[in-house]
């Protein structure tokens, strides 16, 4: 399988470009505007048909590339059913599986970072992968205090769904903010100081006493990722 981890540096934010093979069908996760060249660029030099292009969730820390890349590529664009960006074609519910050229992700409802959040699972047979978005991250997990957070439904999406993976898994998150690739299930079950050794209510309680700045494009990025990416339409 072709696989390309790539980073925006001023949002800290990862996208993953997956395909069977060079001159295939391939899927993109999470990609952010700003890099659209570079995503433009490793389609076509590795000569990939973009098929999929599909976000975990609204980001509210920057502005997404599904409609640039709709536009560019003819892709069709993936969010969950409860998204309200209103120019996604296609919506998943949970379970449902997105196949490309013999890759499969299944779709796992993990609300609580956002009331309308994804992560998607590769190879979910025998999983290898899961894309968690901003829901679980590597030695942390995602704020729960706007977009219809809940730190309740966090834990829950976090330790009634993804924990439930095998613990060799790799996770692969929306974001990071220390320099970390990828870790493993098994890894954020016993290293993740808000979740190692919490009980539910501890880990609410650490949920809610953050006390993070909002994202400082949260007001232009939200209204304009309702419209994946681009000025809405009059």
């Amino acid at each position: 399988m072709l696989f390309r981890q790539l980073f925006d540096s001023t949002s800290s934010t990862y996208t993953y470009v997956l395909a069977s093979r060079v001159g295939g069908e391939a899927l993109i996760i999470d990609p952010v505007r700003d890099q659209l060249e570079q995503y433009l660029k490793v389609i076509e030099e590795l000569d990939l048909k973009l098929v999929h292009a599909i976000d975990t969730h609204t980001h509210a820390d920057h502005i997404i590339a599904l409609g640039d890349l709709r536009d560019i590529t003819h892709c069709t664009t993936i969010m969950g059913e409860l998204s309200q960006a209103h120019c996604v074609s296609q919506h998943v519910h949970e379970d449902e599986v997105v196949r490309v050229d013999g890759i499969e992700l299944r779709a796992i409802y993990t609300p609580g970072h956002t009331d309308e959040s994804f992560s998607f699972v590769l190879n979910p047979n025998a999983p290898q992968a899961v894309f968690t978005g901003d829901v679980l991250l590597i030695r942390g997990s995602g704020r729960t205090d706007f977009q219809g957070g809940d730190a309740h439904r966090s834990w829950d999406s976090i330790v009634n769904k993804l924990f439930r993976l095998p613990d060799m898994t790799t996770l692969y998150p929306a974001h990071d903010y220390k320099g970390w690739t990828a870790s493993s299930i098994g890894e954020e079950k016993h290293f993740n100081p808000r979740l190692a050794g919490k009980t539910e209510s501890e880990y609410v309680d650490i949920m809610n006493n953050l006390h993070l700045p909002n994202p400082k494009m949260m007001d232009v990025a939200i209204p304009a990722n309702l419209a994946c990416g681009q000025p809405p339409t009059l």
